[in-house]
């Protein structure tokens, strides 16, 4: 076998190497989770009405005409008449410049509220849409500030019966959170928390609104300066005593059979995904073997792999989040129990189909897979019968150099652990991949390649490398 020189004076340095990469490797992935969950957390929301699916976005009006539909809404003393106006100046303020001349109206904001508390229940829904087009404004000049007269009005509304209005209300406040700290301040000194809390009591069992809730209660707490304000700050560790981490896993498992079956209602990822990031983020809080009388559902790890199944075209992000809390359980030290079972549950070959995927998931799959690998050469065993190594002669080809970088990682702990799974690698037309990575312009990758080349593949193989030297 052909040998290169200049990799054995590295091959010593291979294993700190390894641990160093995969400790930047974790800090990476928590900045970039960290940055993910801010911008989905801001991120403001805008209700489509009925009457609106087949208008869409209105085209620029004229100024004159936006003026003029606010005027008969301010004159205006006819109900029925009013309620028809209201949606007229409703459906100008799809325009996003309409918002600013809007706001530029005398008591523009003012006569929106007096509609909001009036005595007809239609009038106060479009008067409610107005504020809500506002909400959602792209300019900068039509901050949650100018609209702060109508907050005490919408948080009180939060107790109402209706979930359409609440629902409205909800996603208007919870739009106006992320522009400053001082309307987070307001909201908290007008009671919103209890609001929403009474409010998810109400109407516990309407999905929208119970997204709704989550969607404001998230704008709420995005920022640092909540810690101790809106929540005290409890380590971990204080909530896993508590029961949290059974909880949550209990909700899991229970959606995590409906998906299964095939009941996927519309929004019942956003249920999921919070869940799944504070299960992920509390497996982090200590050893594994405390925290597994709160872990001893089976059902979670199926839960676990029904999700990305059910949600890969729809919500990759979401597939990626339920695999890195795969990922959780399986990474610590004490953590074979949960890779017998992936193999027990018959799960691991759903997990290697995954791996064509990108979006981070068949990276996500691959640290599930490296983990389940580390724990000994029976589990690589197992692992090749479930059909691994003509998935990772795949992702080896792939263009993503991190999936490359990866799969030589899974592969040199599979081919470590025992040489027929080297000599199957051979026969899966594994060599001619590995030959092609010594070309690679990532020093990391050629390196790593030529290292299972030299060390791991069987004796009667040659690699011809004539145009690399």
């Amino acid at each position: 076998m052909w040998r290169l020189n200049a990799v054995r004076h590295k091959a010593g340095r291979q294993g700190s190497d390894l641990e160093e990469f995969k400790f930047k490797r974790r800090e990476h992935e928590k900045e970039l989770r960290r940055a993910r969950k801010d911008s989905q957390l801001v991120s403001k929301r805008l209700l489509l009405n009925d009457d609106e699916e087949e208008d869409g976005t209105m085209d620029t009006l004229a100024s004159d005409r936006v003026v003029e539909l606010f005027n008969i809404v301010r004159h205006g003393r006819d109900l029925v008449k009013k309620e028809a106006d209201l949606r007229a100046l409703r459906k100008a303020l799809r325009s996003p410049s309409a918002h600013l001349i809007l706001i530029k109206q005398p008591n523009s904001i003012a006569i929106l509220v007096t509609n909001l508390c009036g005595p007809n229940p239609q009038c106060r829904l479009e008067a409610a849409r107005c504020l809500h087009e506002l909400s959602h404004s792209p300019h900068s000049e039509v901050d949650s500030l100018r609209l702060r007269q109508a907050t005490p009005y919408l948080i009180t509304f939060l107790s109402g019966q209706s979930p359409k209005f609440t629902e409205l209300c909800l996603y208007t406040l919870g739009n106006m959170c992320p522009d400053s700290e001082n309307v987070r301040d307001m909201l908290l000194a007008q009671g919103i928390i209890p609001a929403l809390n009474n409010c998810i009591q109400i109407h516990r069992t309407n999905l929208a609104v119970v997204e709704a809730v989550g969607f404001t209660l998230s704008q709420l707490i995005s920022a640092n300066y909540v810690t101790g304000t809106i929540i005290p700050n409890v380590d971990n560790g204080a909530l896993v005593a508590q029961g949290t981490l059974l909880h949550c896993t209990s909700l899991l498992v229970t959606l995590g059979v409906a998906v299964a079956k095939g009941s996927i209602e519309e929004g019942i990822e956003l249920l999921i995904w919070p869940l799944l990031r504070c299960v992920g983020n509390l497996l982090l809080s200590g050893p594994l073997g405390a925290l597994q009388p709160q872990l001893n559902d089976s059902r979670l790890l199926a839960a676990l792999c029904a999700f990305p199944q059910a949600f890969l075209q729809t919500h990759p992000a979401l597939a990626r989040e339920s695999i890195w809390v795969l990922n959780n359980l399986t990474a610590a030290a004490d953590s074979s129990v949960f890779c017998s079972a992936l193999f027990y549950l018959n799960l691991v070959p759903a997990l290697i189909q995954l791996l064509p995927f990108s979006h981070g998931i068949n990276i996500m799959v691959l640290r599930v897979l490296g983990n389940i690998a580390h724990q000994g050469r029976e589990y690589c065993l197992h692992l090749a019968q479930a059909g691994l190594l003509p998935a990772l002669c795949a992702t080896l080809k792939m263009a993503d150099t991190e999936v490359v970088t990866f799969s030589l990682e899974v592969l040199g702990q599979l081919m470590a652990s025992d040489p027929q799974l080297a000599e199957e690698f051979v026969r899966q037309s594994g060599l001619p991949v590995l030959e092609a990575i010594q070309y690679s312009n990532q020093e990391t990758i050629r390196l790593r390649a030529t290292h299972l080349l030299e060390h791991h593949l069987p004796p009667h193989c040659t690699v011809d490398t004539s145009a690399s030297q």
